[in-house]
């Protein structure tokens, strides 16, 4: 069954502090003035009261129950008192890390990855993480594995021509990979009374065994993607040069002139050397 947080009010411990203090005085004074049963009743009441004090720091609560049936979650700050049969469980609310370690995953191509991630949490219901499960802190850590894992499956880990056009990735969609798997964490925390703080991913790379490989075809990529810039960027510059010619009427070119113009400028503007100059001395034609 699930359970919700319940507040309890506690009293001013400073208050039951200073009965207790009255007590032992009044006690004392008892024995001097030779009424024991008075000063025994008064001990005795003392003792009882004095376990109900407890201190809580600030982003501290603590959880009553009354042998084993859950009273309430006290998250009021400094000296408190509480009934003393009440049994008080320490439990911070202060936002807590995680880092997660690194985790050998398969991409969406089954390519073998390394992700991590770092996690900010806390605990929002007291209730919750005591009661519903067996240790959240050890809940936590679990869930957090099996969410990077289920994260890292559902992307790939780079683009390629198997993906469709805008499809998100790993590697270029890190903030919006960083917001799908907080929103994960917060679903998968939630029977525990945990709330996700923030998710960022930490390392992300791919596995050692496959890591040159991809490397090389990512050069490749980046090679071919640059080739093909650089020969559209040259076809439309010999494609100006042929009509700023024609306007002009600088030369007049016929097709075999013009073919032979379009070679030698294609050969100089996408060439990775540098070229050297031939200067012809005939014709075109001898």
């Amino acid at each position: 069954m699930n359970r919700t947080e319940k507040p309890f009010s506690s009293y001013s411990g400073y208050l039951a502090l200073t009965v207790v203090v009255l007590l032992a005085i009044f006690a004392f004074l008892m024995l001097r003035g030779f009424q024991p049963l008075l000063a025994a009743v008064s001990v005795v009441v003392a003792v009882f009261l004095a376990p109900g004090l407890y201190m809580l720091q600030p982003n501290e609560s603590a959880i009553l129950t009354l042998f084993g049936q859950y009273i309430g979650t006290d998250r009021s700050e400094g000296l408190r008192w509480a009934f003393p049969l009440y049994r008080k469980q320490r439990l911070s609310l202060r936002a807590r890390n995680l880092n997660a370690p690194t985790l050998k995953v398969n991409d969406k191509r089954g390519n073998p990855v390394e992700i991590s991630a770092a996690i900010v949490w806390r605990v929002q219901d007291t209730a919750q993480a005591i009661f519903d499960v067996d240790d959240f802190e050890r809940y936590v850590a679990v869930q957090a594995e099996a969410a990077i894992r289920h994260l890292a499956s559902r992307y790939a880990y780079d683009d390629g021509e198997d993906l469709l056009k805008g499809e998100m990735t790993l590697r270029s969609g890190m903030d919006e990979v960083s917001l799908a798997l907080r929103s994960e964490l917060q679903e998968r925390f939630k029977a525990a009374g945990v709330e996700t703080v923030d998710a960022k991913l930490t390392h992300l790379a791919y596995a050692p065994e496959i890591a040159q490989v991809m490397l090389r075809r990512q050069q490749a990529e980046a090679i071919v993607s640059a080739r093909s810039r650089i020969v559209h960027g040259a076809v439309s510059m010999v494609e100006s040069a042929l009509i700023a010619l024609a306007e002009r009427e600088i030369v007049e070119l016929d097709a075999e002139r013009k073919a032979a113009m379009v070679s030698n400028l294609l050969v100089v503007l996408c060439s990775d050397k540098e070229t050297q100059p031939i200067v012809n001395t005939g014709t075109l034609y001898n």
